[in-house]
């Protein structure tokens, strides 16, 4: 009832008290061979780790473009964290489904109803519900789906015995945000569009030249399934991403001081008394969050930032980017 009453799609939804015990639960469930992954958010990396601890050697990684055999999960997530670029649900279930395999898919930056996975032919869907179900970054959460009652009341039992059903309080929360999901996340897709195509503009507008008052050679790169192109198979994120694209992407500074500085130079906006980006990590809330990633991701390059678009006006979240990019120009 959970994931059908507000998402408008086939599936059996269960809750847990995190993303991350989420995605333990996952891998108890499918008791994979091997693990074909590639990318994504190191959280769930680290939970594979302990999950290989519980199993000895006998789990192994590959990447999701080798060849699949019995046995192998494949943990498509898409589109992906932090970047923000989507993969190909069809094409991955296809491939894992010929060897008899699972497909789960991690959408957690495509929420309903911007992508419905199970359309593609996952096997499970995955969400950290803490943040666009959540969509007010107050609870923890996490979410399974899967088609078959069966298998829900196996991910019950379960759940039950690793402990790691959600508190009532933060059901409750989840309850209440869910009513507001229809309404806040396209808000959010759209600004976060159009706010990817206006970076990507800058990114290519060469040193010594403007765009839009920002000089060029500040933005580097930019990732955003809006701005991917069709790729050799013929996949096209947007037969995938019907409801809209991912309201959180990811775009590269030119230098390192550039990103170190960028999420301290955004404004207050003192007629609403709120910030439009606040330096944190999580994303999915309803205000805008800007992240230098290597806060939260050991991993990551250095110059990377990643913004989670929240439900404030496009042209203020736009303003507010272009005056600390002008900044920047003189880092």
């Amino acid at each position: 009832m959970f994931y059908s009453r507000y998402t408008q799609d086939e599936g059996n939804a269960i809750t847990y008290s995190s993303g991350l015990a989420a995605a333990y639960a996952a891998l108890v469930f499918l008791q994979p061979k091997r693990i074909a992954i590639r990318g994504g958010y190191h959280g769930c990396h680290a939970t594979i780790d302990v999950f290989k601890k519980t199993r000895g050697a006998d789990v192994t990684l590959i990447d999701i473009d080798e060849e699949f055999e019995a046995g192998d999960i494949c943990w498509l997530e898409t589109p992906v964290n932090p970047f923000g670029d989507s993969r190909d649900i069809k094409y991955y279930a296809e491939k894992i489904h010929k060897v008899g395999g699972k497909l789960l898919v991690d959408s957690t930056f495509g929420p309903p109803p911007l992508q419905y996975p199970f359309k593609f032919g996952a096997d499970v869907v995955f969400h950290s519900g803490t943040k666009y179900f959540g969509g007010h970054s107050d609870l923890l959460a996490g979410v399974l789906v899967v088609k078959d009652i069966k298998d829900w009341n196996t991910l019950h039992v379960d759940r039950t015995y690793l402990g790691s059903m959600m508190g009532s309080l933060e059901a409750w929360l989840m309850l209440r945000s869910l009513k507001t999901l229809h309404l806040r996340v396209p808000r959010q897709s759209e600004s976060a569009t159009a706010l990817a195509q206006w970076l990507y503009q800058i990114s290519v507008t060469p040193a010594g030249q403007q765009y839009d008052g920002v000089p060029g050679g500040i933005v580097s790169q930019v990732w955003h399934s809006s701005l991917q192109k069709v790729d050799e198979r013929g996949f096209d994120p947007k037969t995938q991403m019907e409801g809209g694209f991912n309201a959180t992407f990811s775009f590269l500074t030119a230098s390192i001081p550039q990103a170190e500085q960028l999420p301290h130079l955004l404004h207050y906006f003192v007629v609403w008394s709120i910030v439009f980006y606040q330096p944190a990590t999580s994303l999915g809330g309803v205000e805008s969050l800007i992240e230098r990633r290597l806060h939260s991701d050991p991993g990551a390059d250095p110059k990377l930032i990643r913004l989670s678009v929240g439900v404030e006006e496009f042209e203020d979240l736009k303003n507010d980017l272009r005056q600390a990019l002008q900044q920047l120009a003189e880092v």
